[in-house]
């Protein structure tokens, strides 16, 4: 049985091409938007075709929150949403596709709410909607990121394409 759970320090290896298995690579820091990869499954999720989920600590620290914006801290929302399709490469890659991941589209994209530094943690899920495979694998699907079990953003239509 395939692992369903990694740590920050793999995914980072992920990005290093050091992850047994791991056939499409993550960002490495400071563009890693994941922490930790909770949950991995081949049939869960909104559309029964695959899930992952995964999370970010809100560190203060953080890179972007020192630059967007002064004296008024908040994460990128397009940070939000490149984390949600790196997940996406990330379970492609799990289910043993290779290639680098590229961003194709992004459907119906909603911000609901502003994330700011603090000792919560962003969660991201993301549920495959199909995956198709021919000349190249493209993967289409759908994400939610809450914090405290809120959401602040969802996105329909994530496409990923692996090349």
């Amino acid at each position: 049985m395939k692992r369903k759970t990694f740590s920050r320090d793999e995914l980072i290896k992920c990005g290093q091409h050091e992850l047994a298995g791991a056939g499409v690579p993550l960002p490495l820091p400071d563009m890693l938007m994941v922490d930790r990869v909770v949950e991995m499954n081949r049939e869960r999720g909104i559309h029964g075709k695959g899930e992952i989920v995964g999370e970010l600590d809100l560190d203060p620290g953080l890179w972007f929150f020192q630059c967007h914006f002064k004296n008024d801290p908040i994460m990128p929302g397009t940070l939000i949403i490149d984390a949600l399709l790196q997940l996406v490469g990330f379970y492609l890659g799990w289910l043993g596709h290779e290639g680098k991941g590229r961003a194709l589209s992004c459907g119906k994209i909603k911000f609901k709410e502003e994330v700011s530094p603090g000792p919560e943690k962003l969660v991201y899920q993301v549920s495959l909607k199909k995956i198709r495979e021919r000349d190249m694998i493209i993967a289409v699907a759908d994400g939610i990121a809450s914090v405290q079990g809120h959401a602040v953003c969802t996105a329909e239509g994530l496409i990923l394409g692996l090349k």
